[in-house]
């Protein structure tokens, strides 16, 4: 995972105290993640009754959506949706990391005019 968000996806390790724990930022999105045991995690899920859907990534363009969208598909990763635009102005795309969750790249003008 880290070698996933670091080198495909450019973020920089803000801080990694353990092996158990990693903080991550962009310079636009901060990401923490930590180890669970597959007993927590499968309980969570249970309490909640659903997993993650998908977490986005903003970026201040929609032409940038297109870039990122490329530029996964060259480094072999899979796009779950290509790049278009929705009818609230927004453009996205998704795919997944190495461990299955999905993530949205997106312009959403309301949002990504203020980075």
């Amino acid at each position: 995972m880290k070698r996933f968000y670091v080198d495909v996806l450019g973020f920089e390790v803000e801080w990694e105290p353990d092996a158990d724990n990693i903080y991550l930022s962009s310079g636009i999105d901060n990401l923490a993640f930590h180890r669970v045991a597959a007993s927590t995690s499968t309980e969570a899920t249970a309490v909640s009754g659903s997993a993650l859907d998908h977490f986005g990534l903003i970026v201040r363009s929609a032409a940038e959506v297109d870039a990122w969208g490329a530029f996964l598909e060259s480094r072999g990763v899979t796009l779950d949706a290509q790049p278009r635009t929705h009818r609230d102005g927004a453009r996205s795309c998704y795919f997944r990391d190495p461990d299955g969750n999905q993530l949205q790249i997106i312009h959403h003008p309301p949002i990504s005019g203020k980075i």
